[in-house]
């Protein structure tokens, strides 16, 4: 039977980290971000907080299945800067996650070496500073049914301990339930097999 991969790694606090090479100064700054809006307001406040520094390269990566991703070197050398800080967002195999490093520039020039070895080191330094954890994918659902049915729906519930939100106990009843995604398939045949039941599904995150 083939396995369902289920579970992503993100953090849970944001963390900073440091690397200096003749002169200049790199600082990462991490956070744990649900969306792109999210990002903006990151970003928006790492540029206020750095608002004296000339480059604030960053990389991220977004949703459970890591489809959502972006790496921008903000002006320096093509390659040098948010490619290796995505680098180590994939080393750790992260997602929802945005790591920003903010450059100030010491008078020397580092090359594209250099520079890829300092953004690296950066982002390197400020994952070891915060703490990763492993999430489950979850399957959102919601059942239409009568009254009636109301007994058989809430058997299944109590049996495989389903979170459910969103009641509506009328002549006509609704309710919302999630179901880890390995188990998602069993959970929908059960209520499936239920007469005049409609199970609808909504989304997995």
């Amino acid at each position: 039977m083939l396995e369902i991969k289920d579970t992503y790694k993100t953090i849970v606090k944001e963390s900073t980290g440091f690397y200096k090479d003749k002169g200049s100064k790199f600082i990462a700054e991490t956070f744990h971000v649900e969306s792109e809006e999210d990002i903006k307001g990151k970003m928006d406040f790492v540029k206020n907080k750095y608002h004296d520094a000339r480059h604030h390269c960053y990389a991220y990566c977004l949703g459970f299945d890591k489809s959502v991703y972006r790496i921008n070197d903000d002006g320096e050398p093509s390659g040098t800067a948010g490619k290796p800080i995505f680098g180590q967002i994939r080393s750790k195999d992260l997602t929802n996650i945005l790591i920003v490093v903010t450059r100030y520039f010491g008078g020397t020039k580092l090359g594209v070496r250099g520079l890829i070895n300092a953004y690296k080191a950066a982002a390197q330094d400020s994952l070891e500073n915060t703490k990763i954890i492993t999430k489950t994918v979850n399957d959102f659902y919601r059942v239409d049914f009568p009254y009636l049915l109301m007994n058989d729906v809430m058997r299944i519930l109590k049996e495989e301990n389903l979170q459910q939100s969103n009641q509506k106990f009328e002549i006509s009843c609704s309710l919302e339930f999630i179901v880890r995604k390995r188990d998602s398939i069993k959970i929908y045949e059960k209520f499936y097999k239920i007469n005049n039941l409609e199970i609808t599904y909504l989304r997995s995150e």
